[in-house]
């Protein structure tokens, strides 16, 4: 498979090496795997020769006017934090938007991580497909693009041809669902190799103050609630507290955050019950009556399906130590610099 990795300036150092790094274990490990999957051909590409990462590091790439051949795929790693604002400012009318239509229409698979979710958006070909990107960017990106079926409690989302990642070091994710596609055996032998983790949402890390920031009625519903945690909540009854229709929360809601208002009250108590969990030694009964749950069943059953673990998981979201050996002897590896383009 050709793969160009579009390294353009300003792309975020880790995620760009993260992409390339786990490409190359495939390719290092496949003799490793049954059949023997066939290798990735991988170019780092940009819009010249080379480019300037987020850190300020040069590095070569070719032309994409010069590649030989369109590449089968094409990835988008993250373009360096900024405040979302100068994200919507970077990528408009940003050059490789030519580039990504064009690759759409001729049939390449289309992948892209945190912020260079904002590209493919951007691009048009986005539009009317599921995506997902970095939860914190979640407002800002509904704002700018409301065609996008956007759904940023997600790692990866995958609409027909185009893959998009959420937070900046789910480009692994990204990375190892290219190795999927081509060999499961293969991207599961490099996940353990590299020891990663299995991350199935990010909305465990999202923070609901910093969601709301932009609108003045959310940032008002999410202090009333947080004040009345433990009470039963109607939604009428709150949206009345806050002087705005039941209707308006629900848009406010909808608009911002792609969720309803009791949603976005779940996520509160979610969050108020890890921090919670994770810093006294209270029962999980008694967080889940501090966060306004009379039944600990139900706090249990919210965790399980918003955060995908047991609340035991999610007290302290220890990561499972890895103990299946690696199914290959050192001395037969071809785990080796001479696997390694330069």
């Amino acid at each position: 498979m050709r793969i160009a990795v579009v390294a353009l300036d300003g792309v975020f150092d880790s995620g760009l090496a993260v992409v390339l790094d786990v490409l190359e274990t495939a390719n290092a490990l496949r003799d490793n795997v049954a059949g023997t999957p066939p290798p990735f051909d991988i170019v780092v590409a940009g819009l010249a020769a080379t480019a300037r990462t987020g850190h300020r590091l040069e590095i070569q790439t070719v032309p994409l006017d010069d590649l030989p051949n369109t590449p089968e795929l094409a990835v988008l790693p993250a373009l360096a934090a900024t405040p979302p604002s100068r994200i919507i400012e970077s990528v408009r009318e940003h050059p490789v938007l030519e580039w990504i239509p064009a690759w759409h229409d001729a049939g390449v698979r289309l992948t892209a991580a945190c912020t260079g979710t904002f590209l493919l958006a951007e691009s048009g070909v986005l539009d009317g497909r599921t995506a997902t990107t970095s939860w914190w960017l979640g407002p800002v990106f509904r704002g700018r693009y409301p065609a996008v079926k956007l759904d940023d409690s997600r790692t990866l989302a995958q609409d027909g041809r185009i893959t998009t990642a959420g937070a900046a070091f789910a480009h692994i994710d990204l990375a190892l669902s290219i190795v999927q596609r081509r060999s499961p055996a293969l991207a599961d032998l490099v996940a353990r190799f590299l020891v990663t983790g299995d991350r199935p949402s990010q909305a465990a890390f999202a923070v609901p103050s910093m969601l709301v920031a932009s609108d003045p009625t959310l940032v008002a519903f999410e202090r009333w609630v947080r004040d009345h945690i433990a009470e039963p909540l109607q939604i009428a009854q709150v949206a009345d507290k806050l002087g705005v229709s039941e209707r308006t929360l629900q848009r406010a809601t909808a608009v911002t955050l792609g969720m309803s208002p009791l949603e976005f009250i779940q996520e509160i108590r979610l969050d108020q019950a890890a921090y919670l969990l994770r810093t006294t030694n209270r029962t999980a009964a008694s967080v889940a009556a501090a966060v306004g749950y009379q039944n600990v069943s139900t706090l249990r059953t919210l965790v399980r399906r918003r955060r995908g673990v047991t609340l035991t998981a999610f007290r302290g979201y220890h990561v499972e130590s890895i103990t299946r050996k690696v199914p290959f002897e050192r001395e037969n590896s071809t785990f080796s610099k001479s696997n390694y383009r330069r």
